[in-house]
């Protein structure tokens, strides 16, 4: 079965930050999903997987592949879509696709044709084939991504932060082709949007300051806090005493009125209620 092995991974830029520290993961097909906040070393994590950039330590194997000493190797198996992902405006999604495809090594001729024409279908874009890129939406621009990330059908997928910025009509079709992806491939999903994971991914991992703080199922990480959540309406006076005096994971307003969210064995006072607990609680109690 094809996974891919992270084991002790670590980088430490020039200025002294340490992007990753002893990161060990063990990613099998699926989607897997990477949540932090920004800095937390997911896009250095990424890149590297990515082979475009080296580790100071550690290793990294794919289904037997050095990812770290076998770079050109892992390049004809894998598929990326970076954060920023950039398009030529003035060539057209067949144009683009049909160039990549060949540096990747698809066979010219009717073979790169129909292999160009069969991703850009899946990827819903066959229609507007012709169009220049320059002209796609964000979230059509993502989906030619994700269609450039499929040539040669690669054992992985990267993407990272892919529904930044999408619509939810967009956002919510990213999922649905995703997951269709997430079926016979490793796909890691890189992202601080927790819903993106909840929607997504059956086997999840946190990151904050370049560690792995917790690894999981989502649903599975959520009961661990059942029992143990308790949320009441408050004042902005009441907030700053209770973050004072209790374990506060968040604050969020809802219809207009401020709640807040604690964690405890038992409720704090009587106008506390229990309350289930989400994926993004399990976020909080980690950051």
């Amino acid at each position: 079965m094809t996974k891919l092995i992270i084991n002790q991974l670590s980088k430490t830029y020039q200025n002294g930050h340490r992007a990753l520290d002893e990161v060990s993961l063990e990613i099998g097909k699926g989607m897997f999903g990477l949540l932090g906040q920004n800095g937390a070393g997911k896009s250095t994590l990424m890149r590297t997987l990515a082979t475009l950039q080296d580790a100071d330590a550690g290793t990294v194997f794919l289904d037997g592949l050095d990812v770290l000493k076998q770079p050109q190797e892992v390049r004809k198996v894998l598929g990326y879509l970076p954060q920023d992902f950039g398009v030529y405006p003035n060539v057209s999604a067949h144009e683009m696709l049909a160039y990549i495809a060949s540096m990747k090594g698809v066979r010219s001729g009717k073979g790169l044709k129909e292999a160009v024409d069969e991703l850009l279908a899946r990827v819903n874009l066959y229609d507007v084939r012709h169009k220049k890129l320059g002209t796609y939406s964000g979230g059509m621009k993502q989906r030619f991504g994700i269609a450039q990330a499929l040539i040669g059908q690669p054992m992985l997928i990267i993407v990272d932060e892919p529904t930044a910025g999408l619509d939810p009509w967009e956002r919510n079709r990213f999922y649905n082709l995703l997951s269709q992806i997430g079926e016979n491939t490793i796909v890691i999903l890189s992202t601080h949007i927790v819903e993106d994971v909840a929607t997504l991914c059956r086997d999840m991992a946190i990151m904050g300051q370049g560690k792995v703080l917790l690894t999981g199922k989502p649903q599975q990480l959520e009961q661990t806090l059942l029992g143990h959540l308790w949320q009441k309406p408050v004042s902005r006076d009441e907030l700053e005493r209770c973050q004072q005096q209790l374990s506060v994971i968040s604050s969020h307003f809802h219809a207009g009125q401020l709640h807040v969210t604690v964690l405890a064995n038992e409720a704090p006072d009587s106008q506390f209620i229990s309350k289930p607990p989400t994926l993004e609680d399990v976020y909080f109690t980690q950051l």
